[in-house]
């Protein structure tokens, strides 16, 4: 993996989850609009983690999230000699921790929006990008042994 694409994946991450929950911020506080039968854009504010478990844990999520960020750096090194899928999967995570953090720090809570009807919890940009990277992650780790 080239030494710029781990960071361009995580700004742009970052920056792609800032862009829709200002968007969100602004045009959808407090309000819940259908876009389809089966999605909603739904403003809620989560202080928890997936799903609505442990609300009002923010303090305690954000210093777990920064602490999972710290750790998953310096084990970055190692991570990436499994190869280009655990790399992707590594940025994707941190593009997304930092994405919630950044929400935790400046407002209180996550900003959320993603609602589908088949699916129990409002998500983000942040949290696809962690669950997807984790999915990379995981899939990149058990294919290669690491060189």
């Amino acid at each position: 993996m080239s030494k710029l694409r781990a960071p361009a994946i995580i700004l742009a991450l970052f920056v792609l989850d800032r862009a829709t929950k200002a968007w969100v911020l602004e045009s959808l506080y407090g309000r819940s609009v259908a876009v389809l039968s089966w999605f909603r854009l739904t403003y809620a504010e989560n202080t928890g983690v997936a799903f609505g478990m442990f609300r009002d844990s923010n303090l305690f999520f954000l210093v777990f999230g920064a602490a999972l960020v710290a750790a998953l750096l310096v084990l970055r090194r190692r991570i990436e000699r499994h190869g280009a899928l655990a790399a992707t999967g590594l940025a994707l995570v941190l593009g997304g921790a930092l994405g919630n953090i950044y929400d935790r720090i400046a407002y209180g809570y996550v900003v959320d929006f993603f609602d589908f009807s088949f699916f129990p919890a409002v998500f983000n940009v942040a949290d696809s990008g962690i669950t997807v990277g984790a999915v990379l992650l995981a899939l990149g780790m058990k294919d290669e042994k690491g060189k």
